[in-house]
């Protein structure tokens, strides 16, 4: 059964993959989605059968023997995984059943769905490990697949650019986390995850000597640069900068990526490695400051930005900052907690936001948009559903797990951990961002003067809002630079539904499913998740040393007691008056945002050139690579390799100048030489003798 569920999608994909040029696309899609849908049975099946008390973990498959040295494909089977397995099996499902309708008239329907369902049996096998090497290959396969869903269409430059973008950054990342797994194979000689956590307390004091005299605690290096991987895949300050750029992907797998794949596979790795680093209270330091700036600062970045989908991309920046928050506060069960509820309604978001594209037909400009809940009923409400959770309103998913870190991270701050004060003033400040961007994007899409048909028009066509409950395309707005020489000559792939046309069920069935455990799932899943034996012996917490679970647990008294005691708290102030700001500011004096953009032009700048991340790299990262390259070439190649080949062969020629001089080519000459040298010789022995 546990080998079914990675199986499932891999099957679907080859199917789709491998035959994509000679089977109908109904073939395509029906084999991708019984795959993720059987993957998400199973899991259910499996789910309740771990909360029955069995869990599994244990060799398949042993790939390769070097001395004492085994590398497995094994699975772990626990809470943990359990739980994984049905948030990526269920978003991937819906995702897959709204494809159907956005991808109906692009040419690469069926490599689209090889895709999607190949990335569901990757993330699969990442989070369903027991080994750090199995662990690494999900990791890399997940990365992968990721780079061609992001460069999807692959003629456009912005795609292009986005992929390398993606590429390069998880470079960074995947040094750092494949030099973590080193000095753990070094050091523990295993990469089992179960004997590694139970050696792991005797190396608590070990150091290791990384350059000159200095000593560095191994768990330290070892938990860092494992959370370094982690920043890459999980977006976080300063390897971030790829996630936005990922906009340039199809709708539907930005939802994916954002939602429940690729960007949660950090934090699952960290909540993973608790028991690690439970043992270094430095690294816990690090992980909560970096995710503190990322929170914050990646927030900011949200207020400014007018496509709709890179509203959204944002506010996921800024929710795994939150997560990784949770994290650094040996929160662990809490960051997992929000990890599952930012699942449902982040995708919820995506998708809301790419049946609004399709609506306006491509145009992602929200300064275009307005007043279009009447004509799109369903997208409205889901949409703000997703809204509601996603800033953390009483008695919605989000609610539950985002003010949970916000009160992990006080009860941080107040028992002293480093970096405590600032996560607190953080996530505390981020409510209130959060609010005012997410609710910016609301009022502008679906509220006020409908604006669509008098703004400007790039696509050189007027935007029909009677184009009703659409699928999303993500074509950037005047993004659109050239097509697959498979695809139509066109502005862009899909066109809409006409007046009047109601969407397919596909459509507004992954809408309406989401919406569903968007608002539920928090209220039903805190009690057992957080304060009961849910993650009993899966995640290990130091309660002596990092208080924060056990002083959540003890301020907790229900979930129905916890959202109605909210309205007294701080956080639901702050949401309230980032809504209300918002709806101000764009409602009712639309001159007010603008005259603060004239008077701060400079904050404005720096906020639209995102904090200068970008040509930083490209001028430090890409120019010193560039520098690098150039000085091994002329110094090692032309100076060096170079040198030496052409200076051997001027030698030899020089040596051949001189001696052609005694080649005359008569055979007097060649006996003479002889003569000469038998003396030559004959005098040598002699003065010796």
């Amino acid at each position: 059964m546990y080998l079914m569920v990675p199986l499932a999608p891999l099957a679907g994909a080859m199917i789709a993959g491998l035959f994509c040029r000679v089977i109908p696309r109904w073939v395509a899609h029906t084999a991708t989605i019984a795959g993720v849908a059987i993957a998400f049975i199973l899991s259910c099946v499996i789910w309740k059968d771990v909360m029955a008390g069995n869990t599994f973990n244990g060799p398949v498959y042993q790939w390769l023997t070097s001395g004492d040295y085994k590398f497995e494909v094994g699975f772990l089977v626990d809470s943990l995984t359990a739980t994984m397995m049905i948030v990526v099996t269920s978003v991937s499902l819906m995702v897959h059943l709204y494809t159907i309708g956005y991808m109906q008239e692009d040419p690469g329907y069926n490599r689209f769905f090889s895709y999607i369902s190949l990335f569901t049996f990757s993330m699969l096998m990442l989070v369903m490990s027991n080994n750090f090497m199995q662990l690494f290959f999900g990791w890399e396969a997940v990365g992968l697949v990721s780079y061609l869903l992001i460069g999807f269409w692959y003629t456009r430059p912005t795609a292009i650019f986005a992929n390398m973008k993606a590429f390069l950054v998880n470079r960074v990342g995947d040094f750092g986390f494949i030099l973590g797994i080193g000095l753990v194979l070094t050091y523990f000689g295993t990469l089992d995850y179960k004997t590694v956590f139970e050696e792991a307390p005797k190396f608590v004091d070990a150091t290791v000597n990384i350059w000159g005299k200095a000593e560095w605690s191994l768990m330290t290096v070892t938990c860092i640069l494992l959370f370094i991987g982690a920043m890459g895949k999980s977006a976080q300050v300063p390897l971030h900068v790829w996630l936005p750029d990922s906009m340039e992907g199809p709708t539907p797998i930005s939802a994916l990526i954002h939602a429940a794949t690729m960007v949660t596979a950090g934090i699952f790795m960290v909540a993973r490695m608790s028991p690690l680093f439970e043992l270094s209270t430095t690294a816990l330091a690090f992980v909560i400051v970096i995710g503190a700036i990322t929170a914050l600062f990646m927030g900011f970045l949200g207020i400014i930005q007018n496509d709709i989908k890179r509203v959204v991309a944002y506010s996921t920046l800024s929710q795994l900052g939150y997560m990784t928050v949770a994290l650094g506060a040996s929160a662990y069960g809490v960051a997992i907690f929000h990890l599952m509820t930012h699942a449902f309604f982040k995708a919820l978001l995506f998708l809301g936001a790419g049946s609004v594209i399709m609506g306006m037909h491509h145009d992602q400009d929200i300064r275009n948009m307005g007043g279009l809940r009447k004509y799109m009923p369903i997208t409205w409400i889901t949409s703000l559903i997703g809204s509601l959770a996603l800033i953390g309103t009483p008695f919605f998913a989000g609610f539950y797990s985002k003010d949970s870190i916000i009160e992990a991270a006080e009860f941080a701050y107040h028992a002293g951990h480093p970096g405590g004060a600032f996560a607190y003033f953080a996530v505390l400040a981020g409510v209130f961002i959060t609010a005012f961007y997410s609710f910016r994007m609301y009022f502008l899409v679906f509220h006020g003067e409908e604006r669509f048909g008098k703004a400007h028009d790039d696509h050189g066509h007027g935007h029909d809002a009677a184009a009703h409950d659409a699928h999303g395309d993500d074509h950037g707005h005047g993004a659109h630079d050239g097509d697959h020489d498979d695809e139509e000559v066109s502005h862009d792939h899909h066109h809409g539904l006409g007046p009047g046309e109601k969407p397919p069920w596909v459509v507004t069935v992954p809408l309406i499913a989401l919406a569903i455990p968007s608002v539920i799932i928090g209220y039903i899943g805190i009690d057992a998740m957080l304060f009961g034996d849910y993650f009993k012996g899966v995640i290990y917490v130091d309660h002596e040393a990092h208080p924060a679970m056990h002083e959540l647990a003890h301020h907790f008294h229900g979930a129905a007691a916890m959202a109605t005691h909210a309205v007294t708290t701080l956080p639901f102030w702050l949401a309230l008056s980032g809504v209300a700001l918002s709806w101000f500011f764009y409602m009712k004096r639309p001159d007010i945002p603008a005259a603060i953009k004239a008077k701060f032009e400079w904050l404005y700048t720096l906020l639209e050139n995102k904090y200068y991340f970008d040509k930083f790299n490209e001028a430090f990262f890409a120019g010193g690579a560039r520098m690098l390259g150039k000085g091994l070439w002329r110094g090692g190649d032309v100076a060096v390799i170079d040198g030496t080949i052409n200076g051997t062969a001027k030698m030899v020629g020089w040596i051949a100048k001189i001696v052609r001089f005694f080649q005359t080519g008569h055979i007097y000459s060649y006996a003479f030489t002889m003569i000469i040298g038998v003396f030559v010789l004959l005098s040598f022995w002699m003065v010796r003798a």
